[in-house]
């Protein structure tokens, strides 16, 4: 006998159809959970699950950059599922470019998809949480907010600025039963340094204590530990996962 939607714990895991976003759908909808997840084209990996899953699995097509469509998109996601236990802020986009000849304009759309986006999310999340007594939220940044690197300021200040929502966040939600934490991964193996040399590959694997770049199963084992009642203490932190190269 399946289990009833509403009876099981409900996740909203944003970019979800491939890269670690992928992995933490698979491993949560594995896990008993039903899983609500957004970008904005589809995939094999969409027709494959929904096939699979059908009523525990929900993908629609939703740009970062629309605010009022994410808020649309919890909403709906409550009402699909009857509760929403768990919001993986994981979509964001890295652009490489100098500083000093930055557009205004893609400044602005960087700001607007890695940081106004989780926020506006997490905003509509939390109040499906907070009516339904309570969960969790797990913002996915960046080493880039911790140390400096060339060619990546505008991303590396959204992701900071993710750090900083997810303290006060944790702060102001912790008394109705909200947790808010951080998970900042160091260089793992993703589509985001799919397009990394040798040589740099090298260079940064020098530069890690344990001589090699994470795997996305390792974030996704870390980001699972956060959303579950396993670190059901812990609120307002940043866990940085990153073999120890910002150490």
């Amino acid at each position: 006998m399946s289990t009833p939607t509403s009876a099981r714990r409900a996740a909203l895991v944003s970019g979800g159809t491939k890269g670690l976003g992928r992995v933490l759908v698979e491993r949560l909808l594995a896990d008993g959970w039903s899983v609500s997840t957004f970008s904005r084209t589809s995939n094999d990996f969409v027709t494959e699950t929904t096939d699979k899953y059908q009523d525990a699995f929900h993908w629609e097509s939703v740009d970062l950059a629309d605010s009022q469509g994410l808020r649309s998109f919890a909403r709906d996601t409550g009402k699909r599922f009857g509760r929403l236990d768990l919001l993986i802020n994981n979509a964001g986009v890295l652009h490489q470019e100098l500083f000093l000849t930055a557009a205004p304009g893609r400044m602005e759309d960087l700001i607007r998809v890695n940081l106004l986006a989780p926020l506006h999310l997490s905003q509509a999340c939390a109040r499906l949480m907070v009516r339904g007594g309570g969960g969790s939220i797990v913002n996915i940044s960046s080493i880039n907010a911790v140390r400096g690197y060339r060619g990546v300021a505008v991303y590396a200040a959204a992701k900071a600025g993710l750090e900083g929502l997810g303290r006060s966040m944790a702060r102001e939600l912790g008394p109705q039963n909200v947790r808010v934490n951080t998970l900042t991964p160091g260089f793992f193996d993703s589509d985001m340094t799919a397009e990394v040399t040798s040589a740099n590959r090298e260079k940064i694997q020098r530069r890690t204590p344990l001589g090699r770049l994470g795997t996305v199963d390792e974030i996704a084992d870390a980001v699972l530990f956060l959303a579950t009642p396993s670190s059901r203490f812990i609120t307002g932190q940043t866990m940085v996962i990153d073999g120890g190269i910002t150490c």
